[in-house]
């Protein structure tokens, strides 16, 4: 899987496609078993397959975004709220300079609260956007794929992400994520003190539960999901 698009400005073109897809990541600590580059690969992994079912330019991913909370880690790197809004929006303004019509925010870190907001603003402005995947997309995608943890407990290198690499990347899943399980549901203060007051690894979630045959069927699953948002 090509994880990077390889168009050139003819191919692009030639498609002359009303929907971009701009993959949003993080550079964040995912625990000793997975990489820095977690959510931007999840993120790009998205949009490959979405381009292969749907319509869309596929543009390259944003790879530094909100990680403060996972700041007491080695290798975390952030951007301000602030400034990933200014990218976004001025990618927007280009992608529409440059015949798209529509600016689908796919989404990998859900520390990336901003972006919600960019998109509740836009949607009364001339520039559409669309942020995906929803929290009921990842919710829809898990049952469909038989994870057997929730969305709250299983937040951060856990069953859903490793799955995904398993799939998509397996050469990048070190091992000790079968015997990395930790769970924290109650982290109540997460933006005031961090990731660190609730894990020493890194780690919220079962990795341990996943499998390369749970991250194909999350990402089916978000393939079907995104019909009804285009």
């Amino acid at each position: 899987m090509d994880l990077l698009p390889a168009d050139t400005t003819l191919d692009a073109h030639d498609r002359s496609t009303a929907v971009a897809l701009l993959p949003i990541g993080s550079f964040e600590q995912h625990g000793p078993f997975l990489p820095l580059t977690t959510d931007t690969l999840v993120a790009s992994t998205i949009a490959a397959e979405l381009a292969t079912v749907y319509p869309v330019f596929r543009l390259p991913p944003i790879t530094i975004s909100c990680s403060h909370e996972h700041a007491a880690w080695a290798g975390t790197v952030s951007i301000s709220a602030t400034t990933l809004a200014a990218i976004v929006r001025d990618v927007a303004a280009s992608v529409q300079h440059a015949g798209a019509s529509t600016l689908v925010l796919v989404n990998g870190h859900g520390g990336n609260y901003v972006l919600g907001n960019v998109v509740q603003e836009a949607s009364i402005s001339q520039q559409r956007m669309v942020l995906f995947p929803t929290e009921l997309d990842w919710e829809d995608a898990r049952a469909d794929a038989g994870l057997t943890t929730t969305g709250p407990s299983d937040m951060h290198a856990g069953e859903l992400e490793t799955s995904i690499l398993l799939h998509a990347l397996p050469d990048l899943v070190r091992p000790g994520y079968e015997r990395a399980d930790h769970l924290a549901d109650d982290r109540r203060y997460l933006l005031a003190r961090g990731m660190q007051a609730y894990t020493e690894s890194g780690v919220v979630g079962r990795p341990s539960a996943a499998s390369a045959e749970k991250g194909r069927a999350v990402l089916a699953s978000l393939v079907r999901s995104f019909a009804g948002h285009l």
